[in-house]
């Protein structure tokens, strides 16, 4: 397995976030994450990235155990993610904006950057040609010198997608990269996330409330309410498991509609 995690837990005083959740990924796997708001999916990413310390429960990546690591450090390892809340340098170009998501990759010294050395400035061209490669790949490369805060909220969204492809992880992880975009975006990202994953042999996991994205992307799905997990399997089985249909659509839609409405998703 890639990512492996063992009884990863969070609380925030008396509330308990995360609870002894079990999860792990293949590599090369697309995997889902669905549950109601409150469910505790965006604090098990904290977890995982190193936003969050865990009060209980291991995390191992390729092998290494990155429990309660600094982001940093984890980005390093391999390890990228998206934000709910888009995350971009407005004031910057599009490309400046990937470049700083590569900075963990440059191959010269702060020292030869000051002397401005032959090295530096053959390093520098290598990466703008291959960040001009990623934007051509997402469909961003004719807005490479544009401020990104002139972007509409479907081209940031593929400018945080890229600048997270631009760390080289192994692990991709998506928090909610639909939300706010029209239905004709929404496929053009979802068209873009397998991509990325055929062509740079990623390991996929999305948190998305939009269910299309997870039933039609990914080959399993956890699901978690109250910071537990509560089911996991391939989409088919979890359109139709009762836990599901309760936690995530409450009990106020009968359960013929309820799966209805997960299987039109």
């Amino acid at each position: 397995m890639l990512l492996e995690i063992t009884n990863l837990t969070k609380r925030f005083g008396g509330l308990t976030a995360v609870s002894n959740v079990e999860f792990a990924v293949a590599p090369g796997e697309i995997r889902g994450i669905i549950g109601p708001n409150g469910s505790g999916k965006s604090t098990f990413f904290n977890l995982i990235s190193g936003v969050y310390k865990p009060d209980a429960g291991r995390v191992v990546f390729d092998g290494t155990d990155i429990t309660g690591g600094e982001p940093h450090d984890i980005a390093r390892r391999g390890i990228a993610r998206t934000f709910q809340l888009l995350r971009i340098f407005g004031g910057m170009s599009v490309l400046e904006n990937l470049l700083i998501g590569h900075h963990a990759h440059v191959r010269y010294s702060s020292a030869e950057a000051v002397l401005g050395t032959g090295r530096v400035w053959a390093e520098e061209r290598r990466l703008k040609d291959e960040m001009m490669e990623l934007l051509s790949f997402i469909g961003l490369a004719d807005y490479a010198e544009v401020p990104a805060g002139e972007m509409s909220i479907g081209q940031r969204r593929l400018l945080a997608l890229g600048r997270a492809m631009a760390m080289r992880p192994k692990l991709l992880m998506l928090d909610e990269p639909a939300a706010g975009l029209s239905p004709v975006n929404v496929d053009k990202l979802l068209n873009t996330v397998v991509a990325l994953k055929e062509r740079y042999g990623l390991t996929v996991i999305v948190i998305e409330h939009i269910l299309k994205v997870v039933m039609e992307t990914c080959q399993t799905v956890t699901v978690l309410d109250h910071g537990e997990k509560i089911a996991e399997g391939p989409p088919a089985a979890i359109k139709e498991d009762h836990r599901v249909i309760e936690a995530y659509l409450g009990k106020e839609m009968g359960d013929a509609d309820v799966r209805a409405f997960l299987r039109s998703a």
